[in-house]
């Protein structure tokens, strides 16, 4: 099974701006990355309780006079600005935005790319970002994004698409474009919850859960239950075992010092390239990458040290 490679784009913080993501986005598809991604946040209140899931103090680092660009409004950017890579939403929130709406842009999008998107697809995390928004959603938010799902699918797939859910109802409308993709762009559930590998096996054409960031560690052998689960669960869901593409997501660290007693994806590039074999012998057949850079120049140099150095040693 082919291993693909992507990493993640500067959409928000003092690296962020219509520059930054054109030349990073351009570098990563020189250097043979196969897809990029950016992230999802709307308005981001000044006072948040809400539990943030990648943080072992569940304190999320965002400020929220910092610039967070809109991610279907970047793709579509970057999408003029490169020809080849694949572009994906890590994640969208799905019940952020009107699904027929969303659903429409997604296929634009796809169209107008060539095909392009992977949409990483989410429940969300801050309750007080839904109450930003006017949404009352947040509890109900995982029926939400299952129900958006399938309406996305019947808009992309059907002549007469007609939906009749809890939270939305369409029927005697057309809808073109459908997307470039068949039967439509690949939906990649995040999350490593219970809840997102349910819905991955169910709707998802991909897993692709955030790991080694506490309390979601996520080690091979923790990974490797989650991914037995997934099996079970897209079996019984009628569907076949290996329906589901596994992607792994984590920052890398280059440290030249590093000794056998270091964190996994801290060290040399032999010894990052190790850690990620014990994923891809797992199935995952697909990394996307974090990497370090305070500046845009440092984090081109670190993208284009983990293509030529660790890249080179992953089989495929």
């Amino acid at each position: 099974m082919a291993v693909t490679f992507g990493t993640s784009l500067p959409s928000r913080g003092e690296m962020a701006g219509p520059e930054q993501l054109r030349s990073v986005a351009q570098r990563a598809e020189d250097l043979g990355y196969d897809h990029v991604w950016v992230s999802d946040h709307i308005v981001l209140p000044k006072k948040v309780d809400s539990f943030y899931p990648y943080a072992a103090d569940g304190v999320a680092t965002f400020r929220p006079d910092e610039p967070y660009y809109e991610p279907l409004a970047a793709l579509n950017f970057i999408a003029g600005c490169t020809q080849r890579i694949r572009l994906g939403t890590h994640v969208l929130i799905i019940p952020y935005r009107n699904p027929v709406l969303t659903a429409k842009i997604l296929s634009t999008l796809d169209m107008l790319s060539g095909g392009r998107v992977i949409l990483g697809a989410g429940v969300g995390w801050m309750e007080e970002e839904f109450q930003a928004m006017g949404l009352d959603t947040y509890k109900e938010r995982g029926a939400v994004t299952d129900e958006y799902l399938e309406l996305y699918k019947e808009l992309w797939t059907k002549e007469n698409p007609s939906f009749q859910g809890k939270y939305y109802q369409i029927s005697d409308s057309g809808f073109e474009p459908k997307p470039a993709q068949k039967p439509h762009p690949p939906i990649w559930i995040g999350g490593h919850t219970g809840s997102a590998i349910r819905r991955a096996a169910k709707y998802g054409d991909g897993w692709m859960p955030i790991g080694l960031r506490p309390p979601a560690i996520l080690d091979p052998e923790e990974l490797g239950g989650k991914i037995a689960r997934l099996r079970k669960l897209t079996v019984e869901a009628g569907r076949p075992e290996d329906a589901v593409s596994l992607t792994f997501s984590t920052g890398v660290f280059f440290d030249d010092s590093a000794g056998s007693s270091r964190e996994m994806m801290h060290g040399r590039p032999e010894q990052i390239a190790a850690d990620l074999r014990q994923y891809q012998d797992l199935g995952v057949s697909n990394f996307i990458i974090g990497l370090q850079g305070s500046t845009v120049p440092e984090l081109q140099e670190n993208m284009e040290r983990f293509s030529r150095e660790v890249m080179t040693l992953i089989p495929d």
